[in-house]
């Protein structure tokens, strides 16, 4: 099944001449397929979400030990943690109490599948919704909104926490006006601040300006003179960095500082809880896609040891979060996304660790559109492969983009004039959404 969209996309008018010799004209092209649009109107539904908070979890976090444990498969399949209940009624793994608590914010799809073993090819999918190829380089999700969206309240449209996180998570093929904006330090760190958000020594307001107008009229004299992608974004770049630099409100979202000391605490006052908590700040201001990364989940020795050790920072983060976006009437149009490249193997290895395994794994859901309370799609009894509705990520790209109101098969323009599909053969998950 392809990704939902326009119906009369490139595809479409292809068949244009084709139907003629049937007798057909385009005004009755337009009317079938109108038609068909009036049949499938529940799949152009009105934007849910404003913004996104992608959490990615770098190497390829457990399932078995996160949110499909499997306890009653022998001790070589399930390893050494425990359970814990969810108020829904579900089992997590011990390693998640706090999410096991509310639980009924949280979707999670427990059948999460591709086929890239290696760590940057299941990133790129993670990242794109498309497999890797050796012909294209594709933009990732949060270029995408930035160059659908376009900037929110002078803030970047796409910030990345606290730097972009590898080099699947840039422009790809678009021009690079629509790269992340990376805070250049981490938020957990005491005396935090943003690079390049304060002007530099001995400049003031009015020197600024001056540069300002000297840098347009270079700028415009090299664009009359070459068409250029460097020109037109470095252009871009400046003058968001303008927008960001004069305007206080833009610069207040970054302060991290402002935070209530008991809510930063509730975070709690380390990697996870900090830059989860500046993902919030975000997103309250207008920007559009945060993109976090926190931990290293490459777990091939020791996992039981390992994931008590860097889960429950994560759990109460993310715990936090998503009550903290609630509280604030934030959660209903903000979609947090926590994913991995990929799960881990079946069974324990010889060290005591798994090792990658793209078959099944697990993503975790909430808010912006998205229903609580829902396991969507299973693992078998040992989470070697998909008991049933399984997901790729093209379905998650492409559900993404529906909750922002963005047409999934959309064809935006490579170079070369090629149209490409922002996402290509994807389905919708309807049984997740609200």
């Amino acid at each position: 099944m392809r990704c939902l969209g326009n119906p009369l996309g490139r595809r479409g008018f292809m068949t244009v001449g084709a139907l003629g010799g049937l007798g057909l004209t385009m005004g009755d092209l337009f009317r079938s397929r109108q038609a068909m649009a009036d049949q499938k109107k529940y799949d152009f539904m009105e934007a849910k979400a404003e913004s996104v908070i992608h959490i990615f979890l770098p190497g390829g976090m457990a399932h078995q030990e996160s949110f499909d444990p499997k306890p009653y498969s022998p001790l070589e399949y399930r390893g050494e943690l425990g359970v814990v209940k969810t108020k829904t009624g579900d089992i997590f793994s011990e390693t998640l109490p706090k999410l096991a608590s509310i639980s009924d914010r949280l979707t999670v799809l427990r059948a999460m599948t591709h086929g890239e073993a290696a760590h940057e090819r299941g990133t790129h999918n993670m990242f794109t919704g498309y497999k890797p190829s050796p012909a294209l380089v594709f933009p990732s999700f949060g270029s995408v909104i930035s160059h659908e969206y376009g900037p929110r309240n002078n803030l970047p449209p796409y910030v990345a926490v606290p730097n972009s996180p590898n080099e699947f998570a840039g422009t790809g093929y678009l021009s690079s006006s629509y790269g992340p904006f990376s805070l250049g330090a981490d938020p957990a760190n005491k005396g935090f601040k943003v690079q390049d958000l304060n002007l530099g020594g001995g400049v003031d307001t009015a020197r600024f300006d001056r540069r300002r107008s000297a840098l347009e009229a270079v700028n415009s004299y090299f664009a009359d003179k070459q068409k250029s992608d460097n020109i037109a974004a470095m252009d871009t770049f400046y003058q968001r960095a303008y927008s960001l630099i004069s305007s206080d409100k833009a610069r207040e979202a970054f302060n991290i500082d402002a935070e209530d000391n008991g809510l930063r605490d509730k975070y709690g006052r380390n990697v996870a809880g900090q830059r989860l908590l500046m993902a919030r700040r975000l997103v309250e201001s207008g920007v559009r896609f945060v993109t976090v990364t926190y931990g290293g989940w490459d777990m091939h020795t020791g996992i039981a040891g390992a994931m008590r050790r860097d889960t429950p920072p994560l759990d109460q983060a993310l715990a936090a979060l998503i009550e903290d976006l609630e509280s604030r009437g934030l959660l209903s149009k903000t979609l947090v996304m926590v994913s991995s490249e990929f799960g881990r193997t079946p069974k324990i290895n010889n060290e005591a660790g798994r090792d990658h395994w793209p078959k099944v794994f697990s993503v975790m859901l909430a808010g912006g559109g998205v229903k609580g309370g829902l396991v969507y799609g299973a693992s078998d009894a040992t989470a070697t492969e998909p008991e049933f509705d399984p997901v790729s990520p093209e379905d998650l790209a492409t559900t993404m983009y529906h909750l922002l109101g963005i047409v999934a098969d959309k064809e935006l323009m490579a170079p070369g004039d090629r149209p490409i599909e922002i996402c290509d053969g994807g389905k919708l998950i309807k049984d997740i959404l609200v």
